[in-house]
């Protein structure tokens, strides 16, 4: 990891703090809540930052979610200039973070293959003690 890359994981890692905190405390939208960030991606140049979130709820809830956070994107924008101490401050563009769902399907095919090999065991096979 090269030095220039060490700096933009910290400048990302703090956007996410800074959010996180702004998000939690201060935003008053009614589509927004229950959000957990889950990761920022920075561009090279800091000019864009896409930020991965999770809330609980359907899709439908989920993309209300994106919708109001893209709409405030500006302001949180301002706020974030106000607390970092970089040149430019990136633009933000929210996404709904889909790899904890992938996970949980993941982990449901994987039990479901265990249990379905528990019920028909190969022959010759020792029963599982």
């Amino acid at each position: 990891m090269t030095v220039a890359d060490s700096r933009n994981r910290k400048i990302a890692d703090q956007i996410q703090r800074e959010l996180s905190e702004f998000i939690r405390l201060e935003m008053r939208d009614p589509r927004v809540s229950m959000v957990t960030l889950t990761g920022v991606e920075l561009a090279r140049d800091n000019s864009h930052a896409k930020i991965f979130f999770t809330q609980l709820g359907n899709q439908a809830q989920a993309e209300s979610c994106k919708n109001g956070l893209n709409s405030a994107a500006g302001f949180l924008r301002m706020q974030l200039a106000k607390r970092l101490t970089i040149r430019t401050t990136p633009a933000l563009h929210f996404e709904v973070d889909h790899s904890i769902e992938r996970g949980a399907h993941i982990a449901k095919l994987i039990s479901d293959a265990v249990a379905d090999d528990a019920k028909h065991p190969l022959e010759g096979d020792a029963p599982a003690a």
